[in-house]
Parts: C-alpha cells; structure tokens; sequence
C-alpha cells in the first residue's frame, strides 16, 4: 500500500460515500494533492481578481467574543528555571513513590483489594507511575478468571462491575454476561440493587465501556443513571458530589488528572483510605503543577512575541484554556515538549477557526486557502496584515515541528513533514468548505456535515503531530493515520457535535453555518428537541466505536496513541458538557485553571 493513502473531501461528500467505513482508501500521496486542491472547482478564477474585494474591518463580521481574561498571569511562568520541582520536593516523591509501591504490590491483599487500590490509584492519578506493574497485576487476574468463571459469579456487584472496568479499560475483552446474576427471571435488574450505592455506582461506571449490541450494558446504564439520580439528595454531601460529576461526566469520558483533585477530598473523608496514596498524590501533583503553569507560559510568551494581538485582533486568545487539549491528550511529564508545541498549534487552529468563521471574505479565504495548500504566501500578499501572520506564523510552528521529530527520531524527514503539512491542508479545506456553505446558504446534509466535520475538528491534525512528536512516526503509523481510522472519526465527532450542542445558540446569533442541529431539523423533520437527542445518541454510538477499536488495535498501534485519541474526545466532553461552551464563553472554565495550574493541594 501506498503511503498516506486518503480520499479527496469531494468522494467523501459524495452521497454514495460511506464515510465510516473502515476500509482503506487507495489514492497515492500525489493524487490526493491534486484531488483536494480540486475540491473547490471555482476557486482560481475566483482568484484572479480577489485582490480588489478587501473589506475595511467596520464592514466585517464580528462575533463579539469574550476577551482573554488572564493577562499576564502566566507569563512570569515562562521564565520559570524549575519545570518541576526543587531538590526536596522531588526526593520527598521519589521516598512516596516507593511506599506507594509497596502498599500496592504486598502479596498480603486480595484480589478484591488489588483493584481497589489500583482504582484509587487511577482516580488520584498517579498509576502512570506504575503502569508496567499495574499490567502485571490485571493480567494475572485476568488469566485467572479466564481459566475460572466461577470465581466471578462468586463476588459481589461492585466487585465485578470494578473488576470488568479496570481490564476492558486495559484493553482485555469481558463478557456483558458477568452481569446477569443481577437479573431476575424476568430479565431486569434486581431492584434491591437500588439499596447498594456502591455497587450501582460501579456498574454504571463499568457500563461507559459498553459496545455495540451489547444490551445487557445498555440496560444497565439506563437502569444505574435513572436511579442514581433519583437518589442523590439521600447521600452525604460528598458521595453526592462525586455521584453528580459521574452522571455528567462519568470516569471513562473524564480527564484523569481533572477529576483527581477533586477525588482527592472524596477519598480524605474515607476512613479506609491509604494515606500513602494519598499523600504522594498530592505531592505529585503540586510536583506537575509546577510544570503545567510553565508550559503555559511559554505559549503566551510565543503570543506576545508573535503579536497576535494586534495583527488578529478579532481572534479570540484562549492560551489557557487551549492548554487543556494537549493536557488532556497526555499530562506524562515525559510530553512536555509536545504540550507546549501543542498549545502553540491549537492557538493558531483558533486563529484560523475565527477567521474562516467571523472574519473574512469568501474571497480571501479562498486565496488563504490556496496558499496554505501550495504552501506559497506570494498568494496573500495583498491581503490585510492578519494573513500573513496566519501563514508565518504556520511556517514556523512547522518548522519547529520537524525539527523536534529529528529529537525523537522516527520516520525521514520527507515522509513526517509531508504527513503534518497534509493534515493540516485537510483541516484548513474542511474549514473551507463550512465558509463555503455560509456563503451560498447551503444546509448540507448530517451525513455531509459529519465527514467534514471530522477535518475541521483537526483531530486528524492533532493525532499526526502526537504520533510525530510522540516518537511513533513509522511508516505503518503514518499510512494508518492518512486511512482516517475509525477511532479518529469518532473522537473527532464527539468533538464537534458536542461542539455544536454547546456553542450553537451562540453562533447562530451571527452569520454562521448550519451546525448539525440544522442539518438534522431539515433533513429529518425534527425539531430542536429531537434533534438534540438525535444527536447525543450519535456521540453515545461514537464512544461504542471507540471502545470496539481500542479492543482491536492495541496488538498494532502504541497504547499512548490510542490513549491520546479517546483524551480527544473526553475533553471535547468537559468543554461542552451541560450544552455549555466553557471554551467560548471562558469565565465557565476560569474555577477550572486556577485549580488545576495556579493554585497547589495542601499536603
């Protein structure tokens, strides 16, 4: 097979096109070029006299965005000579680290008090500092289970809803079927289960892992949500706290080190809790803490030098708030260089995001469009000064990428600069033709709108720069990315169909293309409300894809990347849950940050 073998976005918004199927593309690398540079047929006649339409900034679309609301916060940070920790700190970690060690791997515990303790380990986030240790445990467990049923049905429902969590989420396939002692002949749960909190709480959590036609996970999930909700207001102030943020947000589709903080205060008040494990907790984060701010100051201080804010002015800066994403991807300390590329990158992506969305002309877009395919700033030099700063600016962030990946070693340089600047092609033409169909008015179809839908999320674009940054940048992986694999589509849909649930009434105050909720209101009959639901069905069906793939490609593709992609769509999930937009409308995200970068837990 051919590297970098993809469809042109024009076969993709064919109605015959199914643009889910797994089944690898066949356009070589140079026809995929010539095909996406074709998918706009009017674009340079268009061109040829685009010079003369420059619209002075009164006459311009605005959306009114919120301005940045951290300043210079995190500017000093960038300076900052200690990414991590002093001498103290980290020898006081390193003591911690291996008293938590120890209390995790006596051979004195249960099997029921293994998983409890790599549990809290997961939920306090710190089990990537034994991730190798942590896989020897489950796989024991799970040949011994393998190899006895029996034992299973022994235990109790939290239990067996936690032991087939932690190895579905390792990537071991466990039959639903475990779960049918907890149903009556009937085939329903047994309502005396409603009496056991914990075990409810932990079969709900353990169906977020459910796949397709798994039914017995289905009505598990409905039959835990319903009654965990109706419950709540009976609890203690603080399970009920935990109990909420599941149901909003449950712990499969949560950032690790996000909810931690808060797990932290959950699992103090528990009389059983393991102080060690706490303690190092809280150490190790306010240890990270201390590498996160700086990593973000280093992308304003990037800004500033930059000088985005008075080349692109009507942009929204979100610098903090961008963090989140190469945050959620990966918080191991051994990716900070990637984070601070990444946030620098998704700065631009906003950029760009603004300008093809509220701020320039059909005309100009399309000669930015044109340049930033033939890599060829000669095509913009009469546009207004945001352009070229757009292009520049890209320029640089692509050399700095290369120039990284040589760090990491990997694929040549030839194979990865021609993987990132293609991806980032497809991410600027999916925004193309959203401009496109703003301009004519067009309502597409909701299977049209999700194919481009997943390159204007630029999840195939992030992915690449992980997997080039990362040190996966083979040959396999670079031809398995340019497949657009089924994984990437349903991260990128979370991402922007959660988008549109969050963000929509704001952005269809203003001139703005039809988001999926029009799509499906007009192709479906629906109205608002069932549109809605239409649509967060669909992003549940993402989810089961992205539970079958990991299952499957855990044998061919490195686990951080498979890792990266579903942290993809679970920030997608923070930012918009509640059908809020905390990116957008930043004041929602500011309680967030200041928790998670600014202010240390008291150890």
């Amino acid at each position: 097979m051919s590297s970098f073998s993809v469809s042109s976005v024009s076969m993709m918004l064919s109605s015959q096109h199914n643009p889910f199927s797994s089944k690898p593309r066949s356009a070589n690398f140079a026809s995929t070029i010539w095909q996406r540079q074709h998918t706009f047929p009017a674009l340079v006649p268009v061109m040829m006299s685009s010079a003369q339409h420059v619209l002075s900034d009164s006459k311009r679309r605005s959306a009114n965005f919120a301005p940045n609301i951290w300043h210079d916060t995190f500017l000093k940070y960038a300076h900052s000579e200690s990414v991590g920790a002093n001498q103290i700190m980290k020898q006081e970690v390193l003591m911690h680290k291996e008293k938590v060690k120890i209390c995790l791997f006596s051979n004195d515990n249960s099997i029921s008090q293994k998983l409890s303790l790599i549990d809290s380990a997961q939920r306090l986030d710190i089990s990537y500092y034994f991730e190798s240790e942590i896989d020897k445990i489950l796989t024991q467990i799970y040949n011994d289970f393998t190899n006895n049923n029996l034992a299973i049905e022994e235990g109790d429902l939290h239990f067996v809803a936690l032991l087939f969590r932690l190895l579905r989420q390792k990537g071991y396939y466990i039959s639903p079927d475990v779960f049918n002692k907890f149903k009556n002949r009937n085939g329903e749960f047994y309502e005396t289960i409603v009496q056991d909190v914990q075990g409810m709480w932990s079969l709900y959590e353990a169906a977020q892992f459910r796949m397709h036609e798994e039914e017995i996970l289905e009505e598990a999930h409905e039959f835990t949500y319903n009654n965990l909700k109706s419950i709540t207001n009976q609890l203690s102030p603080s399970l009920a706290d935990q109990i909420n943020q599941s149901l909003v947000q449950p712990l499969h589709k949560a950032i690790p080190r996000m909810r931690a903080r808060s797990y932290m205060f959950f699992y103090e008040e528990d009389p059983s809790h393991e102080k060690v494990l706490l303690n190092f907790a809280k150490l190790d984060f306010n240890m990270q803490q201390k590498r996160y701010r700086k990593e973000v100051g280093v992308a304003v201080r990037w800004w500033r030098r930059l000088e985005f804010a008075r080349k692109v002015p009507y942009a929204r800066e979100r610098i903090a708030e961008l963090y989140f994403w190469p945050f959620a991807m990966t918080c191991d300390p051994q990716y900070s260089t990637f984070r601070e590329v990444l946030t620098k990158v998704n700065q631009w992506m906003t950029i760009v995001d603004d300008t093809y969305d509220a701020y320039g002309t059909i005309e100009e877009l399309e000669l930015l469009t044109l340049a930033i395919q033939r890599w060829d700033i000669r095509l913009i030099a009469s546009l207004p000064e945001c352009y070229k700063a757009i292009f520049n600016s890209m320029v640089e962030l692509f050399d700095e990428i290369i120039e990284l990946s040589n760090d990491v070693g990997g694929e040549s340089n030839n194979l990865v600069s021609q993987c990132v600047k293609q991806t980032l092609v497809n991410f600027v033409q999916g925004y193309m033709v959203e401009a496109k169909w703003c301009h004519e008015g067009y309502i597409p179809t909701y299977e049209e709108y999700k194919v481009n839908g997943v390159f204007s999320s630029g999840y195939e674009f992030l992915t690449a720069l992980f997997i080039v940054l990362g040190g996966f940048a083979t040959k396999e992986m670079l031809d398995w990315i340019f497949n657009i694999p089924v994984m990437v589509k349903a991260s990128a849909l979370v991402l922007r169909l959660a988008n549109d649930l969050g963000s929509r009434k704001f952005e269809q105050q203003r001139e703005h293309v039809a988001s999926s909720v029009e799509c499906c209101m007009k192709q479906y009959g629906f109205s608002e409300e069932e549109a809605y639901k239409f649509i967060k069905n669909d992003i549940n069906n993402c989810w089961k894809d992205m539970n079958e793939e990991y299952l499957k490609l855990l044998e061919d593709i490195p686990r951080p990347v498979l890792d990266c992609i579903v942290n993809l769509a679970r920030i997608s999930e923070f930012l918009y849950a509640n059908f809020e937009d905390k990116f957008t409308n930043c004041a929602l995200f500011k309680e967030h940050i200041v928790a998670l970068l600014l202010d240390p837990v008291v150890v």
